[in-house]
């Protein structure tokens, strides 16, 4: 773990990114969805393919000059090469189920098993949690659906705010909401030119979930889970 923190803090409120962080994207819903459309690629080559895929996107230069959705469109493309499907595989018509069933429902609906223990021992610590994401406006919804909304003091998705990160006026919104101070709140995410960079615009110490030690010459702090996070939080709370 990289830290460009001389001292710890006191850690009394997280700002947790969601997708990525907390909830991840349903691969066999996508691997059945593309099934119906005569596509067949396993869940597990999709999932496989994710982080690259992630990784790829995450450019200073894509960040500046694209918004959250723009991005989803080309991480679910590359993540479809990386599993193994011919850039000229007829995707469409499945991606735009896809779309569709995200709109209503959010598609990052899959919950690891370390999600809710990590939650609850952060919560047990005394820390409050926020809910600081770039999402597409469905993001209460799928938090009620999923028993995850208790955790939270506020959950503010980019898509309902009007503003996203690394746009540092979401973080500002965020704090406000969770009545956080800035000193004493770092911002958990896992992507470095939307997480990292917004939230030290925003004047908040940052950490990058960093499960494959993609940014390991990257200058953040890093955690490889969110057993890792509760560790670090357990030492400076």
């Amino acid at each position: 773990m990289r830290c460009c923190y001389d001292e710890a803090m006191d850690i009394e409120t997280i700002l947790l990114d969601a997708g990525g962080v907390l909830v991840f994207p349903n691969w066999e819903r996508v691997s059945d969805t593309l099934a119906r459309h005569g596509i067949h690629v396993a869940a597990d080559a999709l999932r496989a393919a994710e982080p690259q895929a992630k990784f790829a996107i995450d450019t200073a230069s894509h960040v500046a000059a694209s918004s959250d959705a723009d991005r989803g469109s080309r991480y679910f493309r590359l993540v479809f090469t990386g599993a193994g499907l011919p850039p000229d595989a007829p995707i469409d018509d499945a991606l735009n189920d896809l779309w569709a069933y995200h709109s209503e429902h959010n598609l990052w609906e899959d919950v690891p098993a370390d999600v809710r223990p990590a939650l609850d021992h952060l919560r047990a610590l005394g820390v409050r949690l926020a809910i600081a994401s770039n999402a597409n406006g469905a993001l209460h919804r799928l938090f009620d659906r999923l028993d995850l909304t208790r955790y939270f003091t506020t959950i503010c998705d980019s898509c309902v705010e009007g503003v996203e990160k690394p746009d540092p006026r979401f973080f500002e919104i965020v704090l406000a909401r969770a009545r956080a101070a800035r000193e004493t709140t770092i911002h958990v995410g896992d992507l470095y030119h939307v997480d990292v960079a917004g939230a030290r615009k925003a004047g908040l110490r940052p950490v990058l979930i960093d499960p494959h030690d993609l940014y390991r010459d990257f200058d953040v702090e890093r955690a490889a889970d969110l057993t890792a996070l509760v560790e670090l939080v357990a030492k400076e709370s």
